[in-house]
């Protein structure tokens, strides 16, 4: 457990339809279906997207990918499988990260809505996390320039958001030659709920999360904490891992059947010569 130096997570959320119900539309009697409802197509109609905010919603599934000091993958979870039980999914989320001695979080825009979704979700279910809040300034784990605790990819790219990363996931996952979204956004999870797809919202998950992690190596790359010899090394290694367990999971025969290699143009330059 002392090796697991990093944990690479990604969050699918669905909508509380009797806190929208309460809080929305209090006089209107709505059944939680139509509190959802309804909010979706006022926000549709006002933004162009079904997306509800993180505070009327809760976890439906965590996948973490446990990676060791050497940024190899270790395990890849996903948190009360099958059951997909929200609080405990949340209670597993945060002892998980004090068992492991609270690595550092790796994530992908996760600043702005994986992590204020966890932290909120602990506070609606009684959870208490005091390493997580502790106010020490500077250190403090939540202080949004503190990447000691939490690395937020997009951030890195964006510069702590001084530029837009349009694309998001999908377009920086590609550039590396994975398969980001494959069928599936973040705005129809709530429609693949209401059917009792959880599974299908669970495979989904592990898959942005190995997106996740495949950016994650490359960062080091750019940060010079590895060469790109480096990170070819671990990606072998990574696939390897992922075929291991392919027969077991279909997202994992997904993910491996959109796979592509990154095209190294250092390589073909030599080759050229």
């Amino acid at each position: 457990m002392s090796d697991v130096t990093y944990l690479v997570f990604d969050v699918e959320s669905v909508a509380d339809g009797q806190l929208i119900s309460k809080v929305r539309y209090p006089h209107l009697e709505f059944t939680p279906e139509q509190a959802i409802e309804t909010y979706q197509d006022e926000l549709m109609e006002n933004k162009g997207t079904t997306f509800i905010p993180h505070t009327f919603q809760i976890p439906t599934a965590v996948v973490i990918a446990k990676v060791n000091r050497d940024f190899e993958l270790v395990d890849i979870v996903s948190l009360d499988e099958p059951h997909f039980r929200p609080h405990v999914i949340t209670e597993n989320f945060w002892r998980g990260w004090e068992m492991y001695q609270q690595p550092q979080w790796v994530t992908f825009n996760g600043r702005s809505f994986d992590l204020p979704l966890m932290e909120l979700a602990a506070f609606r279910f009684g959870i208490s996390v005091p390493e997580w809040f502790k106010n020490s300034g500077y250190q403090s784990p939540r202080n949004r320039f503190n990447v000691k605790s939490h690395l937020d990819l997009q951030d890195l790219l964006t510069n702590f958001g001084a530029a837009r990363c349009n694309g998001g996931l999908n377009l920086i996952a590609q550039m590396l030659g994975k398969p980001g979204k494959m069928g599936l956004s973040g705005d129809q999870v709530q429609q693949q709920f209401n059917e009792g797809k959880t599974t299908a919202i669970s495979d989904y998950c592990r898959c942005d999360v190995l997106d996740t992690y495949f950016i994650f190596l490359r960062a080091q790359v750019l940060l010079g904490t590895l060469s790109l010899d480096q990170e070819h090394d671990i990606i072998q290694k990574a696939k390897t891992w992922i075929e291991n367990r392919a027969d077991d999971s279909l997202a994992y025969r997904d993910y491996l059947g959109s796979w592509r290699d990154w095209a190294n143009p250092w390589a073909e330059a030599s080759e050229d010569k």
